[in-house]
């Protein structure tokens, strides 16, 4: 105990008494934490209250897998429409680079054509990095290309390792590491994807793995990332909660105990459990850096982390969006729906049809009065997108009137209020369709056609 160096910590200013060193445990038999993940019941979250402090790095950032997790889970997009999701990239991530990384795989003809295409770009940012088979060949084709980094599936649980390797840890740890070395022989950065990390023994494995990673980077003088795959979306963001479940306790250990930077941890969450977003903004409080996600949360099963999501995290944490563009979030949407043929489900935080689209009556008055009362923020400034008041039976004359001044963009000293006709006649077309034994929503062709009509009527233009 006492030769155990004490040093100063620079971001908590205070000394620190260097921790314990944890080798690896070569179990026999696999310990895939049973008592947690009964297969037969739901999982357990259990506690043992042992707390880890906040750790919120210096500079945190968003890595994107829309190109390879992303196109794991639908049918492969065209080099043109990779490119130009590429470009869109560039764009949102702003001067700083928030959008710091897209990682393409590389296996066929088409998918390196892209990379070649979005390398002519020259953006320094997003970086363009690989995710590619552990193999000699494929590394060289890394470096050939031109990248500097490329990802290495590294599966971490005894899972993986005993189940489907058919391995010990200790032979899939001198496995994993022989081919991290072949990597950094041929002066590739890797960046080793800890799959099944949130049913993993963290310390008996994963921590002196990661030991073993930061030797190997400080011989061979090559950053290794470490990026922490909660594959199975089992993570949780609660105070006191034990490891592996910990979202927290995973990236205190990394750092501490494995000597990991921040900046070489990142997050890749899936939403099987809806905690993608939450575990992934734990992970930037606690210490990791960067957060991987996919654009709409795209992804194997329920889906990654959404991208777009993890911007307004940044922005609510740092105060700032840090030069991010997020009009880009709604015109990629657009691009999806019109041009690739995807569905966005409409009540999609921030992208979805209905996301700032309210139908209670009571709800558009306040609208209408004031507009912070119902919108979470000006979506028309951050989105491009105006806050809506879908037009039902139960919208009101406020809402037919919102609905008008939003739908026109009508300027402040053109604005309707619910006591003018025009919006008195709407309501009575409105009234009429339900009396009529109606049961869905007003469309927007509709009520176009009846204002149009309207207008005529009175012998008034509303542009």
């Amino acid at each position: 105990m006492e030769n155990r160096k004490v040093k100063f910590d620079s971001h908590t200013n205070l000394l620190q008494l260097e921790e314990h060193m944890y080798p690896l445990v070569d179990v026999k038999t696999p310990n895939v934490f049973h008592n947690l993940f009964p297969y037969e019941e739901v999982p357990k979250i259990a506690f043992n209250d042992r707390i880890v402090p906040h750790h919120m790095p210096d500079e945190i950032w968003i890595t994107d897998t829309t190109f390879r997790d992303g196109q794991q889970s639908r049918a492969p997009y065209t080099t043109e429409q990779i490119v130009r999701i590429y470009d869109y990239m560039h764009r949102l991530g702003g001067p700083k680079g928030k959008i710091r990384q897209c990682e393409f795989f590389l296996y066929s003809k088409k998918d390196r054509d892209a990379v070649y295409k979005c390398l002519e770009q020259g953006y320094e940012f997003p970086e363009i990095t690989s995710w590619i088979r552990a193999s000699k060949k494929d590394f060289e084709l890394v470096r050939d290309m031109g990248l500097k980094e490329t990802g290495i599936l590294v599966s971490c649980s005894d899972y993986h390792i005993f189940y489907k390797m058919r391995m010990t840890r200790k032979e899939a740890m001198e496995h994993y590491l022989s081919v991290v070395r072949e990597c950094l022989e041929i002066g590739v950065s890797p960046r080793c994807h800890l799959e099944d990390i949130t049913r993993a023994d963290i310390y008996g494995y994963v921590i002196p793995f990661c030991l073993e990673l930061m030797k190997l980077s400080k011989e061979y003088q090559i950053p290794i990332k470490v990026r922490c795959c909660d594959t199975m979306g089992y993570g949780v963001n609660y105070a006191g909660a034990v490891i592996p479940r910990s979202v927290q306790g995973i990236i205190y250990g990394l750092m501490v105990h494995a000597g990991v930077p921040s900046e070489m941890i990142e997050w890749h969450g899936h939403n099987d459990f809806y905690k993608a977003v939450s575990n992934s903004t734990t992970a930037w409080l606690y210490g990791a850096s960067g957060v991987n996600c996919s654009l709409f949360g795209i992804g194997e099963r329920t889906g990654n982390t959404p991208l777009e999501a993890m911007v307004f995290e940044y922005a609510q944490l740092r105060g700032t969006l840090d030069g991010m563009d997020t009009t880009v979030i709604t015109e990629m949407a657009d691009y999806y729906e019109k041009e690739i043929g995807y569905h966005i489900p409409s009540r999609t935080p921030f992208v979805g049809s209905n996301f700032n689209v309210t139908r209670a009556g009571i709800h558009a008055d306040g609208l209408l009065k004031n507009e912070e009362i119902y919108n979470i923020f000006n979506t028309q400034r951050f989105l491009n997108r105006p806050a809506m008041v879908a037009v039902s039976n139960t919208s009101g004359l406020a809402g037919i009137a919102h609905w008008i001044n939003s739908y026109y963009r009508l300027p402040d000293e053109k604005k309707l209020t619910k006591d003018m006709p025009l919006v008195s006649m709407v309501k009575e077309w409105v009234d009429k369709q339900y009396e009529e034994g109606r049961v869905t929503v007003i469309t927007d062709n509709e009520l176009v056609k009846v204002i149009d009509e309207s207008c005529k009527k009175l012998s008034i233009a509303l542009v």
